[in-house]
């Protein structure tokens, strides 16, 4: 059976080690004992954010979340977006059509807007409300990875809103740096 929580320790035990140490991420991962503890998902998930927030400062914090991400179900999103790529002529149009829309997609001067009516995280399911961001960061990794593979270009991804900080939606916006449509969209034909 797929065990999200021990993939997630083991991510975020990878990230942080990368920008730290192996104790660090120990005790980031499983408190001051540095071994697993019988917590419940919100608890742990509060818990594991609060020893990261209070060790790393906020742009550490950031990179090191954005390398969190999962990469759960990423195929076949990334083939959504070839599809929408190759029927489209641009930015505007491949997020107007309508499985873009259906897909939380849309277009406002130059950027992608990536929008869930839900919290998509199996991790916060049972989370009510977290006082920061630091999870969600996770997702915007997530996005970079998708789009990035999907249009050949870097992007910049920025969380906008999040459901589990009391918002109504959760809001990505995404920037493409040094597209060329041409390119991505003759790579998905």
């Amino acid at each position: 059976m797929f065990d999200v929580r021990k993939m997630q320790e083991q991510i975020i035990y990878d990230a942080v080690k990368t920008k730290s140490s192996d104790e660090t991420a120990k005790e980031v991962v499983f408190g001051k004992e540095a071994r697993p503890e019988p917590e419940e998902n919100p608890k742990w998930v509060k818990a594991v954010m609060r020893r990261m927030e209070n060790r790393f400062d906020k742009a550490t914090l950031r990179q090191i979340r954005m390398n969190c991400q999962c990469g759960y179900g990423m195929e076949e999103k990334l083939a959504l977006l070839q599809k929408l790529i190759a029927a489209s002529s641009g930015l505007k149009e491949f997020a107007g059509q309508k499985e873009a829309k259906a897909a939380g997609l849309s277009y406002k001067d130059g950027a992608v807007y990536l929008s869930f009516a839900f919290c998509p995280c199996p991790m916060l399911a049972e989370v009510d409300r977290l006082e920061a961001n630091t999870w969600c960061l996770c997702t915007l990794g997530y996005s970079k990875v998708l789009f990035e593979k999907a249009f050949g270009c870097k992007v910049e991804v920025e969380l906008l809103k999040s459901i589990k900080m009391g918002d109504e939606s959760c809001l990505q916006k995404i920037v493409f740096k040094d597209l060329h449509w041409e390119q991505a969209q003759k790579d998905w034909k």
